[in-house]
């Protein structure tokens, strides 16, 4: 039976552990410290703790830190890690950076429920969840690790649909014990699963992003099924209820079709349906995935669209597209990847 993973683990977590182990109550602190600070990959790094101690640990655990399968790098720079789940499946990870910027963008699924029709993941189906492991994993065993200024849980799955892991990974992240990282580094992606974004909205510091397509929900219903359970008016009116002013902030996702979504009526429904939140749009060009009958729009369509939002007061930016040419742009990640030694 292979050993327990200790990254992921919180604190408290990591209390109850050395309790079971008849060991200090002070050693937690110092694992905390050697696996979110120090950013060890084997126990026996953990010199401050007695060599008795650290075979106590070796018996049942490890750092679980498991290095990425594959590394493919873009004309613009971004890079994307294939990291292995089990045997056969893995999960995607992209780095992006941008000047003095440099964000990581985190997997909390392989596949995902939703099937959103404009998405590669979602096309793959659900296989699961990830462990808290598996999600702080993709932070810890990248070359970048330091450079990073930013997390944004926008890669594979739905994070509100793994929200226990989710919170796990965040209390880490944000934790004095663990990364010391501000909320404001962090973004939470959803498509707008209310119990789950309840929680979050309530619970969290961190920022939001809201994966909205369309204004009109039998439009929207035919790109996300999700629309049926959870429809953007209600998803609007918990945001409403929930203030924005100030430094946390919530922005809105809105991938243009031609023809489809990118005329001003829909920026008249989507300013009207925003009304009265203090937040921004994020307008991103559509990525052309396999066996998908939706058109790409045009610049000259994105710009008026971008410019009405402004004109109402959403703050608006067009996305620039990055490492589309090695598959990591939005909605164009996968798990279904065979890997292959060279």
């Amino acid at each position: 039976m292979p050993n327990i993973s200790l990254i992921g683990k919180t604190q408290e977590e990591l209390h109850s552990l050395v309790k079971e182990l008849n060991m200090p109550a002070f050693t937690a602190k110092q694992i905390a410290s050697w696996l979110y600070k120090k950013k060890v990959s084997s126990i026996d790094e953990m010199t401050d703790i007695s060599l008795a101690g650290r075979e106590k640990l070796k018996k049942n655990y490890e750092v679980g830190r498991l290095s990425y399968r594959q590394r493919q790098e873009s004309t613009d720079g971004t890079l994307k890690y294939l990291f292995p789940v089990s045997e056969d499946t893995f999960i995607e990870t992209v780095y992006i950076p941008d000047k003095e910027r440099a964000t990581l963008c985190v997997s909390t699924q392989v596949g995902c429920k939703m099937n959103c029709r404009f998405c590669m993941t979602g096309k793959q189906g659900f296989i699961a969840g990830l462990s808290p492991a598996e999600i702080m994993n993709q932070i810890l065993s990248i070359p970048e690790r330091e450079n990073l200024t930013n997390i944004v849980f926008m890669g594979m799955g739905e994070p509100l649909d793994n929200i226990k892991a989710l919170f796990k990974s965040l209390e880490i992240l944000t934790s004095d014990y663990g990364f010391g990282y501000s909320p404001k580094r962090i973004t939470v992606s959803t498509v707008g699963l209310i119990p789950g974004l309840e929680r979050f909205l309530t619970e969290s510091k961190c920022h939001l992003a809201v994966s909205i397509h369309s204004p009109f929900p039998e439009e929207r219903l035919s790109l996300m099924p999700v629309e049926k359970a959870y429809p953007i008016g209600k998803v609007v009116e918990l945001i409403k209820q929930y203030d924005f002013s100030h430094q946390r902030r919530v922005s809105f996702e809105y991938i243009l079709f031609g023809g489809f979504n990118d005329d001003l009526e829909h920026a008249r429904a989507l300013a009207n349906l925003l009304q009265g939140i203090p937040c921004r749009m994020n307008l991103i060009k559509y990525h052309t995935i396999p066996d998908v009958d939706l058109p790409e729009t045009q610049f000259e369509k994105m710009a008026p669209f971008r410019d009405y939002l402004s004109s109402r007061g959403i703050i608006s930016t067009i996305r620039a597209s990055r490492g589309e040419d090695i598959l990591a742009a939005c909605g164009m990640l996968s798990h279904a990847v065979k890997f292959r030694e060279k």
